[in-house]
């Protein structure tokens, strides 16, 4: 599916050897739109001047990245991570992104069945204070490989049910098809995702046979097996318009030329998305 640029976003973890300051840079001059940051990139910075930075380069600020991870077998724990998504808010609001992407979290001493209740509890905790920032928040489910410590949400049908538990208008999804390909409900729940309002943003990247590492050997697209054109179809057939997220963790990707990577991202991206 060829495309222009301007629905195409890139995350900061995609090109990691670079700086915040360096990654706006090179993405507005190679004609990206969009940029998601993760909150790394902010370490020793001031949220305020990041952003500003941002919209003078001419790129939009698409979300943060990321927040969650809030079960824990100890309520000690379980009120830093609320603290901690709270910090996530205040930074949000300060660089300027409307949106919060949070991976749930998980812990291999919490049964799932807890995790998932300490996981609504923690979004609960802290909507109040993400509306009075301005700020969403969007429950990213995660490939099953990742249930024992990353996130107790592994289908897009429990993101869903759990947004509509919550009830919130600011509470939504994040569709990455590297976590998601391989459900056999994927369309029938993207769509279910629209006609509910809660399709919030769409991650992009590709999943290697074999992979080298399941978390830092992900591909660009085209690389690999994910039907990533059939998936933006689904999404997009459920309403959704904006920015496609790519979002790549890849040693071997790191370790190039990142000038040469943002080349290759864009060709990917048109040739294979």
């Amino acid at each position: 599916m060829a495309d222009d640029l301007s629905r195409l976003c890139v995350h900061t973890i995609t090109t990691r050897p670079w700086s915040v300051e360096e990654a706006v840079d090179q993405y507005a001059a190679a004609g990206i739109k969009g940029i998601t940051v993760w909150r790394q990139w902010l370490e020793g910075r001031d949220a305020n001047e990041v952003g500003e930075r941002i919209r003078s380069a001419g790129l939009t600020m698409v979300s943060l990245c990321r927040g969650g991870f809030f079960p824990a077998s100890d309520l000690t724990a379980r009120r830093a991570a609320i603290d901690d998504n709270l910090r996530a808010i205040d930074e949000a609001a300060a660089i300027g992104a409307p949106l919060i992407v949070l991976v749930c979290g998980a812990s291999p001493d919490v049964p799932l069945s807890e995790a998932r209740k300490q996981i609504q509890a923690g979004i609960e905790a802290v909507l109040p204070y993400a509306a009075a920032n301005g700020v969403k928040l969007a429950i990213e489910p995660l490939h099953p490989m990742y249930a024992d410590s990353r996130s107790a949400i592994n289908t897009l049908k429990q993101a869903n049910d759990m947004c509509m538990a919550i009830g919130s208008s600011l509470i939504g999804v994040t569709v990455d098809v590297y976590h998601l390909w391989w459900d056999p409900d994927l369309a029938f729940e993207i769509a279910r995702c629209g006609a509910n309002g809660l399709l919030f943003s769409f991650h992009i990247c590709d999943w290697l046979t074999p992979t080298a590492d399941l978390l830092n050997g992900r591909g660009l697209m085209g690389e690999g097996c994910i039907p990533i054109p059939q998936i933006r179809g689904w999404v997009e057939d459920a309403g959704y318009s904006g920015f496609n997220e790519v979002e790549i963790f890849s040693d071997r990707h790191w370790a190039r030329d990142q000038h040469e990577f943002i080349h290759d991202i864009i060709n990917a991206y048109q040739e294979h998305s």
